[in-house]
């Protein structure tokens, strides 16, 4: 009878061990739950990548005013790819617009800035300095929507114009030609690209004949900086005088800037 009484007791602890741990079954519906999920996000990066990619190239090969219609059509769009672009900019190194921020807060706060292509207009809530922020999308109070080539600016009334990795559209000449009209004479002219879209040796632009042809259109080159890997910086002023001779200007085709599935 204790024997018997012994092996009961024993039985009662083992099922009391079993039922404190978890469930074996249970486990591994947690388990396989996790990888799922694991699973779906990667999944959803995957496609946010690929998204961004279809945009980012729509961008670079078609004019601003497709770019504006379209955008304008799903504005959603332009919320995908400016999540794309922010994963794509975080692995850069440096980022050029905060080297167009220092430069606007060495010189005088009251000079006038046009913001071409600004994004979140991170330059507009950095600077003490009036900023007309423009792009295809209004996302903020503060963003003027419209085709860059198209301001509601009136002629020589800004005193710096700054185009920050936005010269994307094939037309891109004609937003260079907005900003010479908006720009007061002696005014600035700040331009920051991916330093791939001029090595000729890869498909981009000869530098010299994007240079030859901004200066043409009326500026003067004060400062070209290709120091960094990943973009050129380039400082023009807008000429006192112009000669308007402005068509004939010969425009070497950018090359754009596509990315590469990770």
């Amino acid at each position: 009878f204790e024997l018997n009484k012994e092996k009961k007791k024993k039985t009662l602890s083992s099922g009391n061990s079993t039922t404190s741990n978890d469930n074996p079954s249970q486990s591994l519906s947690n388990s396989s739950s996790s990888s799922f999920s694991t699973f779906l996000d990667k999944m959803r990066a995957r496609l946010s990548a690929g998204h961004f990619r279809m945009l980012n190239e729509k961008l670079y090969t078609c004019s601003g005013e497709e770019a504006f219609t379209y955008f304008k059509e799903d504005p959603s769009l332009f919320n995908m790819y400016h999540k794309g672009y922010q994963e794509q900019m975080s692995h850069w190194p440096q980022q050029p617009v905060n080297i167009i921020i220092k430069w606007l807060k060495d010189k005088n706060s009251s000079m006038v800035v046009a913001d071409f292509g600004c994004g979140d207009a991170h330059i507009a809530k950095t600077v003490k300095n009036k900023v007309f922020s423009f792009d295809l999308v209004a996302n903020d109070p503060s963003v003027i929507a419209c085709d860059m080539s198209n301001t509601p600016l009136d002629s020589s009334t800004v005193d710096v114009a700054v185009f920050c990795l936005s010269l994307m559209g094939i037309n891109y000449p004609s937003y260079l030609q907005e900003a010479h009209r908006v720009l007061k004479p002696c005014g600035w002219l700040l331009i920051a690209e991916v330093k791939s879209r001029f090595d000729p040796n890869t498909g981009g632009a000869d530098p010299n004949k994007f240079l030859e042809a901004i200066c043409e259109l009326g500026f003067t080159l004060e400062l070209k900086d290709f120091s960094n890997k990943m973009f050129i910086l380039l400082y023009f002023k807008k000429k006192e005088k112009q000669n308007f001779k402005k068509k004939g200007i010969e425009w070497p085709e950018l090359k754009p800037c596509l990315y590469k599935r990770r």
